[in-house]
């Protein structure tokens, strides 16, 4: 096995194809610094699956795409292929030649392939490792793993060997079954866990299933002795009902007499009410004189009283006298009062002068301070001020100095540049135009391709119009079938009997005919009147004999299956039709609308005997009226006879009618599923069709599109090689105005340095001349200290004047106050004087009051004297009216007492027997709802009469004993008592715990084979922990002899071994290295020099590739660092590996380029792009 190709594509400097074709032996890849020998090396690991940029000296992984150039542009993606010649079998794969590809987008994407086939990256990794190369590029030394080599740890050693013996595998291996072991523990502690979950839960789950068998036989005999006291209610119930009846008659006698007594009584109270209601108008005119004239009275008594109390407060009230200031003395006080006030306003302006005299000297010391201040601080900026442009002059002609320099560099680059522009525009103008004449007979047959595809394209879209109407008629056709299945199925379902007809259908008896609804057929339209006119037996069943009658009725009694009806198929004399009356026009008998078997044909006529189809109610009772013989049956399925009607709302339907729907439905489902399938032969068709045309249509499309391809691709290189040529010639262009304009700038940059240079120095004398004058500060304090004292001058005033203000605001006013005083009092006196005139007058009209209410008070006294006899008779003439009235009514309460007791009897027997009788239906629905008895099954199985059997656990030869209803209320009592100690019960138990028992036995199951795996695993890992300690101890002991035996031929008379760490593990040791060379005692490699240690490391991977050699090892520059002695030693151990293995070398180093077999060269022109050429060495005999 050997490398054969390597080929790149847009990776890193190479933009274009670029091929390497390896032979066995040594190639050598040879070239200046920075022409991308390096890139081939680090080509080689990305190929093979390296996924670190650092690895491949990047700073991510996208790096690896070319980037672009000043004359080329960055590409989309890179690609490298690598091809191994498999013709030994190294690699697990069934071929001779193997071709590993890799590309990377810009995007971050990735693809894999091995031989064109789309892989993964562990699959590129997996075929390499079988074969020796490891997944971690051990066969592959770059530029400073030299380094990483010496530097490495034990442990990292150790790694080395682990990969050249093949070990990784192993470890792998091991780590996928430690991971499953981990994974499978978590599964293993969810099993243990629900095992014993579910292991707790069996116990109490196994107690409800008992629990739930015990509730069972006790509920069985709670039920019979509910069933038994239910029947005994329903029989005592109707007893009493009968019973209560028959007193009916003896209450309804006794309230006739009580209310004719009654009516008497009430129209004498009607006439003494009728007297009362005459008098009472004269009463109340009387009592209401007497209350009035008293009300009178009451008022005139108050009035007196209030004017005596007024005339006392009036007189008591013009004795007070007032006391109040004097007038005259609150005005001399008003005049002390503004002389103060005018003193001190003279203060207060002198004041006011001496401070204004303190703001304007404390105003003049400040400016004077101010100007002061801006003429020092003027100075200081205009001295900083000048040492600032010094700086900048200084600067500026430094700038301008170095500008020159460079300068001059840029022009010489500018010209050079140019003119390789220039050359470089010459070239791809050439093969703009060589690339054009290809492109010219590219556009051939295009329109014959345009007119084909555009035709097929019209085909398609027709054809594709059918298929979606074809679609949606098939989605149509199908749903109106499921929809007809549907019905069908519903109404089927309606067929199915719920009661004792079912269980004769199912049984299978003999002479079973069927459901008659089944077995005859009703003109459409006519089935719910038909059904009517036949009643129960529309739900009934045929038999052919009595005897099949016979046997069905003991099937369900025996099995306790309910009722049914059934319709005997027997030979019965016809019905005489001539002995029907005649119908009127449009009115015919049903018999006419039912057709049924020759066999039943007697038994439906004499079902139907003299029933006719009516088309409504008001024809059907006028049918019935004028032929009383007959019964009519409307559509609605109303029955009218002469003494009977029977119909109302619609019913559940019959299975009479629900058949000829059945019927209906099954016919319309099989057309929809004719059509269906009709609908979608043509759509097979029309697919087919499709196929064909877009087949056709893709064919052109292909050519098509090979056409545009090269089109494309011929337009993407014109314009790419005139892109180029236009680029080219402008950046020449560019370079040259540059260049120009470099040489200009470079002039007038002289020009500006010497001026600048002379103003630097003109700048620096004024500057020295002016700072030797420095501005002095002393006048600048002596104007600071006076205006502070100016400021402190006028604070004391400020002060001054607060003060003298205060003072007179606090008496300015207070003379006003004084005068406004004494004018209030003067007015106060006038008031009062007219307040005693006032009271005067009120005090003579109250006493003119008080004499007027005592004399009207003795006229009133009269007449309510008058008023009190006139009201006493008439009080008197009303009581003894009222007494007799009170008589009458005492007679109507008693007589409505004894009626409404008649009646409450009465009623309460009424409301009493309709209680039972809801009390007795109530029963019935409890039996028939809750029990699932009715009534006749109840009394007939569980009615007091009947014996009571032995209970479950008795004897066996226990015989039936007598209902006493004290004993089955006990018995019932009991069943509670003893279903209400079981506690609450679990019905679903019994399956609950049968289930939870699978469960628990299944997890058993798998709790048992998930330990087996693990045990299983464990031994994987020993295994392979004790191959791992096999093959490293192996790989181990003959690298260490190889590396002895390579280090002394290194180094003459030195002494280099291998040590390990921890030998008594084998699994976990690492490698240290010793080495001391000829003539000197240390062995620590950081002792070494760096060639020695170059070839320490060199000599350690030599020995790993003799021991454990792979078919090929790349190496860049490993012997940059060695001398001629120590790198023709090196070269003999190459001789060595080639034996076995292929080996490619970066190098400089001509002595390596004489031992390889093979050159490659790669050079880098201007444009920054790899390119490569090859030569192959014929090496001597």
């Amino acid at each position: 096995m050997y490398l054969k190709n390597l080929t790149l594509r847009g990776f890193k400097s190479f933009a274009s194809a670029t091929t390497l074709r390896f032979e066995p032996g040594i190639t050598c890849v040879v070239g200046p610094n920075g022409s991308g020998k390096s890139n081939v090396v680090d080509a080689l690991s990305w190929v093979m699956g390296e996924q670190g940029a650092k690895s491949l000296r990047g700073g991510k992984m996208e790096d690896v795409i070319f980037a672009g150039t000043s004359t080329r542009q960055a590409l989309g993606r890179a690609e490298v292929s690598l091809t191994i010649d498999n013709n030994d079998g190294a690699l697990p794969i069934d071929y001779t030649e193997v071709t590993i590809k890799r590309t990377m987008f810009r995007n971050g994407g990735s693809e894999y392939a091995i031989n064109g086939d789309t892989c993964r990256l562990l699959d590129i990794q997996d075929l390499l490792s079988d074969s020796g190369i490891g997944r971690e590029m051990h066969v592959i030394v770059g530029q400073g793993q030299l380094d990483t080599v010496l530097h490495a740890g034990p442990e990292e050693r150790r790694a080395l060997i682990e990969e050249a013996a093949g070990i990784l595998k192993h470890r792998k291996r091991k780590e996928k079954a430690i991971r499953k072991l981990n994974a499978m523990q978590g599964n293993l502690d969810r099993v243990t866990d629900l095992t014993a979950e579910l292991r707790r839960q069996l116990k109490p789950l196994g107690r409800q299933a008992e629990l739930a068998r015990r509730a069972a036989v006790i509920q069985a005999d709670l039920r019979d002795a509910r069933l038994r006291l239910l029947a005994d209610d329903i029989v005592t119930l109707t007893d009493q009902l009968a019973k209560e009846e028959a007193d009916e008659k003896e209450v309804l006698t006794r309230r006739g007499a009580a209310e004719t007594a009654l009516n008497q009584a009430q129209e004498r109270e009607a006439e003494l009410e009728e007297r009362a209601t005459a008098a009472a108008p004269a009463l109340a005119r009387a009592s209401e004189t007497y209350h009035a004239l008293s009300r009178l009275t009451e008022r005139l008594d108050a009035v007196r009283g209030l004017a005596t109390e007024r005339h006392q407060n009036l007189v008591a009230v013009q004795g007070e006298v007032v006391q109040r200031r004097d007038p005259e003395e609150l005005e001399m006080e008003a005049e002390e009062a503004a002389a103060q006030e005018e003193e001190l306003q003279t203060r207060l302006e002198e004041a006011r002068e001496v401070l204004e005299t303190s703001v304007t000297e404390r105003s003049a010391a400040e400016d004077a301070l101010h100007r002061e201040e801006r003429r020092l601080e003027a100075a200081s900026r205009a001295a900083a001020e000048r040492r600032e442009g010094i700086v900048r002059l200084a600067a500026r002609v430094e700038g301008l100095r170095g500008r020159l320099t460079s300068n001059e560099a840029e022009i010489t680059r500018l010209e050079e540049a140019a003119q390789q522009a220039a050359e470089r525009a010459a070239t791809a103008q050439s093969e703009y135009e060589m690339a054009a004449e290809e492109a010219a007979g590219l556009d051939e047959g295009d329109a014959e391709l345009d007119d084909t595809q555009e035709r097929f394209a019209r085909q398609l879209s027709a054809v594709d119009a059918e298929l979606n109407q074809l679609r949606d008629t098939e989605r149509s056709a199908e749903g109106e079938r499921a929809a007809l299945a549907a019905r069908k199925e519903a109404l089927e379902l309606g067929l199915a009997h719920k009661d004792g007809a079912g269980t004769l259908l199912e049984a299978g008896l003999p002479g079973m005919l069927g459901s008659l609804a089944a077995l005859v057929q009703v003109e459409p339209g006519h089935e719910t009147a038909v059904a009517a006119a036949f009643g129960v037996a529309a739900g009934a069943v045929a038999v052919s004999d009595e005897a099949s009658a016979a046997a069905a009725l003991e099937l369900l009694k025996s099995e306790d299956a309910g009722r049914a009806g059934i319709v005997v198929a027997r030979a019965v004399p016809s019905a005489d039709r001539a002995s029907w009356p005649s119908l009127p026009g449009g009115v015919r008998y049903a018999a006419d609308a039912v057709t049924a078997p020759e066999h039943l044909s007697d038994a439906v006529a004499a079902l139907l005997d003299r029933v006719a189809l009516a088309a409504d109610t008001q024809e059907a009772r006028d049918l019935v009226s004028a032929l009383p013989q007959v019964r009519a049956v409307t559509p609605d399925g109303d029955v009218f006879a002469a003494a009977m009607v029977h119909g109302g709302t619609a019913a559940a339907p019959s299975l009479l009618e629900v058949q000829a729907a059945v019927d209906e439905a099954a016919e319309s489902l099989e057309a929809a599923t004719e059509a269906a399938k009709r609908v979608a032969v043509e759509l097979e068709e029309k697919k087919r069709e499709r196929a064909e045309i877009a087949e056709a249509a893709e064919e052109v499309t292909a050519r098509r599109r090979q056409g545009d391809r090269r089109r494309n691709e011929s337009a993407q290189r014109l314009g790419k090689l005139g892109g180029q040529a236009r680029s080219a010639e402008a950046e020449s262009e560019r370079y040259a105005a540059a260049a120009a304009k470099a040489a200009a700038s470079r002039g007038e940059d002289a020009q500006k340095l010497e001026r600048l240079e002379e103003e630097l120095a003109e700048a620096e004398e004024i500057s020295a001349a002016v700072e030797e004058e420095a501005p002095d500060a002393d006048h600048r304090d002596e104007l600071s200290a006076l205006a502070s004292r100016a400021r402190a001058t006028e604070m004391e005033r400020r002060l001054a004047v607060r003060t003298a203000e205060e003072r007179a605001r606090s008496i300015a006013g207070r003379a006003d106050a004084l005068l406004a005083q004494a004018a209030e009092e003067r007015r106060a006196v006038e008031r009062e004087a007219e307040r005693r005139r006032n009271r005067a007058a009120q005090a003579t009209v109250a006493q003119a009051v008080v004499e007027s209410a005592r004399l009207s008070l003795e006229r009133i006294a009269v007449s309510l004297a008058t008023a009190e006899t006139e009201r006493v008779a008439a009080e008197a003439e009303r009581e003894a009216r009222d007494g007799e009235l009170k008589t009458v009514r005492a007679r109507v309460r008693e007589l409505s007492v004894e009626l409404e007791k008649l009646t409450s009897s009465a009623h309460s027997g009424e409301v009493a027997r309709a209680e039972r009788r809801m009390r007795l239906e109530q029963l019935e629905t409890k039996a028939l709802e809750e029990l699932g008895v009715d009534v006749p099954t109840l009394i007939a199985e569980y009615g007091p009469r009947v014996p009571v059997p032995p209970a479950t656990d008795a004897d066996e030869d226990a015989v039936p004993l007598p209902y006493v209803r004290e004993v089955q209320a006990k018995r019932l009592k009991v069943a509670e008592r003893q279903l209400n100690q079981l506690g609450k019960i679990n019905p679903l138990a019994l399956e609950e715990f049968a289930a939870l028992e699978e469960r628990h036995a299944f997890l058993n199951a798998q709790l048992e084979d998930l330990k087996k795996t693990r045990r299983d695993l464990m031994d994987i890992v020993a295994e392979v922990d004790a191959r791992v300690q096999e093959v490293f101890s192996s790989a181990y002991l003959d690298v260490e002899r190889e590396f002895a035996a390579i280090f002394g031929r290194l180094f003459p008379g030195g002494e280099g071994r291998l040590v390990l760490t921890a030998p008594e593990d084998m699994l976990t040791t690492g490698i240290e290295v010793e080495a001391r060379p000829p003539g000197k005692k240390v062995k620590r490699l950081s002792l070494l020099s760096g060639g020695e240690r170059s070839l320490t490391a060199v000599a350690f991977l030599a020995a790993i590739f003799k021991a454990r050699p792979s078919p090929f090892y790349v190496m860049d520059e490993v012997e940059a660092a060695l001398d001629d002695t120590n790198l023709q030693r090196l070269l003999v151990i190459f001789e060595e590996l080639r034996e076995s293995s292929q080996l490619i070398v970066i190098t400089h180093q001509k002595r390596t380029m004489e031992a390889a077999d093979a050159l490659y060269g790669v050079t880098m022109q201007g444009d920054g792009i790899s390119q490569v050429i090859s030569q192959k060495l014929d090496r001597p005999a």
